[in-house]
């Protein structure tokens, strides 16, 4: 199978182990699971396009879009990187109806094991998407707060206490841990200021998160398609938005959305 696309964000499907399914067109999608253990190939275009208007772009800002896009929608503004920094609850937004639908409803803060234990928000309808695109392997919600700007309140509030980050190559790696989830939620929650700690959530069920990944390989190279139009070899697996080859070679799709590329899958 032979096709060219615009790479985007891989959509998932939480089952066990979650389904890929990576964009052939505007209508048809190829599940990737199917070509794990087999032969993949890809080759940049050397284009690339943004993955709102459209249109052709020297370079991709915030994964996908051109720098007008990118500096005049909602869903890149500074609030989208930095939670505690929206002000959509005062009113301020590039687009307030998108705001009242993404921003001003229900956010949670969670603790997630991605290769490290890390703090995170998310919007409620984005579980367990977004934890699956960082590659956790157990999640528990920590607080449920009307807005993101509360989420992020919590959030910079632990972020002395707790990564809020992923090392993407200890994410891969990962498939285990002994941590106590509800344990580490009782503990961090003590962090969290006397006004905010009303959003601590009494659920304490743990997602777990099984991947087409074996995590067999013992070190990780990330190709980055700017400086490498071309490579080949055998789908070991997914996670993440990470596409793993037998060599160690590893492609984030997110990060090179809208990349214009051609694709063999075998």
């Amino acid at each position: 199978m032979k096709f060219q696309t615009n790479l985007l964000r891989m959509r998932t499907v939480y089952d066990k182990p979650v389904r890929y399914y990576l964009r052939k067109d505007k209508n048809e999608e190829v599940l990737l699971n199917s070509f794990i253990g087999k032969q993949v190939q890809i080759r940049y275009l050397e284009k690339i396009n943004c993955i709102n208007c459209g249109a052709e772009t020297n370079k991709s800002f915030h994964q996908g879009y051109c720098y007008s896009c990118f500096t005049s929608l909602p869903q890149t503004d500074v609030g989208i990187i930095h939670p505690e920094k929206d002000q959509s609850h005062l009113g301020i937004s590039r687009d307030m109806e998108w705001a009242k639908e993404n921003i001003l409803i229900d956010h949670f803060v969670y603790l997630a094991i991605t290769g490290n234990l890390k703090v995170g928000v998310t919007r409620y309808n984005q579980v367990p998407t977004r934890w699956i695109d960082q590659g956790a392997i157990s999640v528990i919600k920590l607080a449920k707060t009307p807005n993101r700007y509360l989420a992020g309140l919590i959030e910079v509030e632990l972020k002395s206490k707790i990564s809020d980050k992923t090392n993407w190559r200890n994410m891969l790696k990962s498939s285990s841990h002994q941590l106590d989830l509800k344990n580490e939620k009782r503990n961090i929650s003590q962090y969290i200021s006397n006004e905010l700690k009303q959003y601590i959530t009494v659920d304490n069920f743990i997602t777990e998160i099984i991947y087409p990944y074996k995590n067999s390989l013992s070190d990780y190279s990330q190709i980055n398609l700017d400086n490498k139009n071309e490579f080949s070899g055998i789908l070991e697996g997914i996670k993440g938005q990470y596409l793993i080859l037998s060599n160690g070679g590893v492609l984030n799709v997110r990060k090179h959305n809208g990349f214009l590329v051609e694709i063999e899958l075998d």
